[in-house]
């Protein structure tokens, strides 16, 4: 009984301490007071200076441009680089493994200064291209971690089992291993935008800087002085859709699970 109280207390003040300082810019997001922690009136005025602010709303594009630009091309190179590995030989596949984990591992820091200085060797003129690269360099290897787990549960004879029934390898991919790995796919995905989004060392160093993303703009306004007011909306307004999205995708999984377990109830009976 006292473990499980103290179990529970523990995870209550992490989760206190990860989403309190949240909920006090939540809060402070409906009023016009300029300091967090004084209040004044009751009002949606930072929302409404929020969606006014052409500065704000072209960062606020950029970054949701660079991540969802960078989760696609991501998903679909650590897709491809997942299945290869899957299916090459036990050497090459430890090997290459191993190396794919090293960006997974390495500070952001030392990635951001290694294609800095590796454009710079090339001559090449940092803009979105290079922001891309960046971008997809850093989140291609959870890609691969989201979807290798569904590689190793699949039934491997069923790609050789429609491969020996007369199916090209493409078809096989297609139809047969990309649905088993679905689920894994889209888990990369999301966790590629989320990684995207929340980037700065990167994007500081990779981009140009006529194009500002919502960390580099909040890290302009800092130098400046004082945040911006309406970054608390902003932050808000981040904060509820991502809250909206994970609960969709977790009942939508439950669903599934539910869905699973009735058909195996009927195979049983």
């Amino acid at each position: 009984m006292v473990k499980k109280i103290l179990a529970k207390s523990y995870i209550a003040i992490c989760l206190l301490v990860m989403y309190a300082p949240i909920f006090v810019l939540m809060i402070f997001s409906f009023t016009d007071a300029t300091n967090v922690g004084s209040w004044t009136t009751f009002s949606f005025n930072l929302y409404g200076k929020l969606f006014t602010d052409s500065e704000t709303m072209i960062a606020l594009g950029n970054t949701i441009l660079i991540a969802v630009v960078s989760a696609i091309v991501a998903t679909i190179l650590g897709t491809l680089g997942a299945i290869g590995v899957f299916y090459s030989k036990r050497r090459i596949k430890n090997a290459v493994e191993m190396v794919g984990q090293i960006p997974v591992v390495n500070p952001e820091i030392v990635i951001a200064l290694s294609l800095t200085i590796l454009f710079v060797f090339i001559g090449a003129k940092f803009n979105f291209l290079t922001l891309l690269i960046g971008h997809v360099t850093l989140t291609i290897p959870f890609v691969v971690l989201s979807i290798k787990p569904k590689l190793t549960q699949m039934d491997p004879n069923i790609y050789e089992a429609a491969l020996d029934l007369g199916a090209t390898p493409h078809y096989a991919l297609w139809k047969i291993v990309f649905p088993e790995i679905l689920p894994g796919v889209f888990s990369g995905f999301m966790l590629a935008i989320t990684l995207s989004l929340d980037d700065f060392i990167i994007t500081a160093f990779t981009r140009n800087n006529s194009f500002q993303t919502l960390s580099t703009l909040v890290q302009s306004k800092i130098k400046k002085g004082p945040i911006p007011t309406q970054l608390r909306a902003l932050t808000t307004i981040i904060f509820v859709v991502a809250l909206i999205v994970l609960i969709a995708i977790n009942v939508n999984s439950k669903r599934r699970l539910k869905k699973q377990g009735g058909v195996l109830k009927n195979e049983k009976n």
